[in-house]
């Protein structure tokens, strides 16, 4: 990768770049910092306009948006008590602990530098494993991706948040979806119900953008909360004050959130959200003061925000080398990469080595752009909590719309957006995730496909999964990753059992 370097570095310095990047940063702070706004949101909305951009561009505009808006979730945190993600729902008590003693400027101090150090070791990181995991995956074959695919869908029901039941449903309903339209090798018709523009199965971007944007839209429109006063941000040229001297002292925190933020934003399904929830009960479990935990504790904000960036950077390892997206966002830009002819996967790499080096750096640039920015953001973060988010949803239902539409120009991409947002509300409303779900739309086509040949290519015999040692190796990986539960909650009830 390194060879394509001075081929890079012109396609991301030059100003049109700087305009993308400048301005997808002012909107993702924009997201993050209103309440309830998410990343994947703000990232879905993104993607009609993607389609008008160079491929470099295009994917700038998202990493720059995600990372800004995770960063920004921390800002209504400290301020109202509202995360403006579910990533800062770790550590809120800590945020809005400082912030009552009064030390605000001090607590998002912390927050922009540790989270532009993790989101910087999270690039670094995915510069170099990338490609070496590229040349590893050359040797795969419609086994290896069969069991790698169903190992990101396993993971993701697992690492999810809430019932492993409602995970695994959700799960099954996103590749039930997948499921309609032409099937993979014969070209026969499946639960399409002589619809035409089904044939071709369900849009991507259309369901993605219903099944983030949708939900929050109607949310906001049935219970219309009024948010609570803001808390006086003071000087936020001084909140860099005594940071340094804290991260250093917390260097070892510092690098072990970097750390778990990357590794687990690797594990598809997993991302920035469990990453900062798992770095925060590390933290905590490590810690000599753990009664501190809660109660605004600094150590415990450093690791945890590193861990948030960190996890966007790791989830782009999965999602550039095999095509399995590490979290929602990365599902998102799987979708670009294809309309732009990138296609995730080991050759990327070869064939379009410049172009990867280049979107590598953007990782960095954004990460970086989180310091300057972010201290605007917190300047004017008091005047964008008085938005209410009510105002905002006739423009985002545009947006929508518009995104739907512009697809393939045809009204079905709208029908599908609203359907798939109103199951989207009905499912979390009722504790079902979404991601699972998603993740299904997005690689039942891959499982489904690399099954079928994997069964041609074995004659019909199952033993040809496991015969070859990476396939044996990823097979025995997925039956850890679901017996695992299974054997907790067995001994959880041997151990009941008097």
């Amino acid at each position: 990768m390194l060879t394509h370097l001075g081929e890079a570095l012109p396609l991301v310095l030059n100003w049109n770049m700087a305009l993308v990047m400048l301005s997808c940063a002012a909107f993702g702070l924009f997201v993050g910092a209103v309440p309830g706004l998410s990343a994947t949101m703000a990232t879905a909305m993104l993607v009609p306009i993607t389609f008008f951009m160079d491929p470099v561009p295009a994917i700038a505009a998202i990493v720059t948006t995600a990372a800004m808006a995770i960063f920004a979730s921390d800002i209504p945190a400290a301020l109202v008590r509202i995360p403006g993600t579910a990533a800062s729902a770790a550590y809120i008590d800590d945020l809005n602990a400082l912030t009552r003693a009064g030390r605000v400027g001090r607590a998002l101090g912390i927050s922009v530098t540790a989270s532009a150090i993790g989101g910087v070791f999270g690039s670094l990181v995915l510069m170099v494993a990338a490609p070496q995991l590229a040349i590893v995956s050359l040797n795969f074959t419609s086994f290896e991706y069969f069991w790698l695919a169903i190992l990101g869908l396993s993971a993701a029901v697992m690492l999810g948040t809430g019932s492993i039941l409602k995970s695994l449903i959700a799960l099954l309903f996103g590749l039930m979806i997948a499921s309609i339209g032409m099937e993979t090798t014969s070209g026969y018709p499946r639960f399409t119900f002589g619809v035409q523009s089904l044939l071709s199965g369900v849009a991507f971007v259309p369901a993605l953008i219903g099944m983030f944007a949708i939900p929050e839209l109607i949310r906001t429109v049935v219970n219309r909360e009024a948010l609570p006063p803001v808390a006086p941000i003071g000087n936020p040229f001084r909140m860099f004050e005594g940071v340094g001297k804290l991260l250093w002292r917390s260097k070892t925190n510092l690098l072990r959130g970097s750390t778990i933020g990357t590794v687990i934003g690797i594990l598809p399904g997993a991302g920035s959200d469990i990453g900062s929830w798992i770095s925060y009960a590390v933290s905590k479990r490590f810690s000599r003061k753990p009664e501190t935990y809660g109660k605004g504790n600094e150590t415990a904000l450093v690791e945890a925000c590193a861990a948030n960036n960190s996890a966007l950077s790791g989830a782009y390892v999965p999602a550039m080398v095999f095509g399995i997206p590490g979290d929602s966002i990365t599902a998102i830009v799987i979708g670009v990469l294809y309309v732009k002819g990138l296609n995730p996967g080991p050759m990327v790499f070869l064939t379009s080595g410049d172009q990867i080096m280049a979107i590598f750096l953007t990782f960095l640039l954004a990460n970086l752009l989180i310091v300057p920015l972010g201290l605007i953001a917190v300047a004017l973060a008091s005047q964008v909590l008085r938005v209410p988010k009510l105002a905002l949803a006739p423009l985002i239902l545009g947006f929508c719309i518009v995104g739907s539409y512009s697809i393939d120009s045809s009204a079905s991409g709208i029908v599908i957006m609203l359907v798939l947002g109103v199951f989207a509300y009905l499912m979390e409303e009722n504790g079902f995730p979404v991601a699972p779900a998603l993740l299904g739309i997005v690689m039942g086509l891959l499982v489904e496909r690399n099954f079928v040949t994997s069964l041609i290519k074995s004659d019909g015999g199952l033993l040809g999964f496991v015969e070859r040692p990476i396939a044996a190796g990823l097979a025995l990986l997925v039956l850890v990753v679901w017996a695992t539960p299974a054997v907790l909650w067995l001994r959880t009830r041997l151990k009941a059992t008097p």
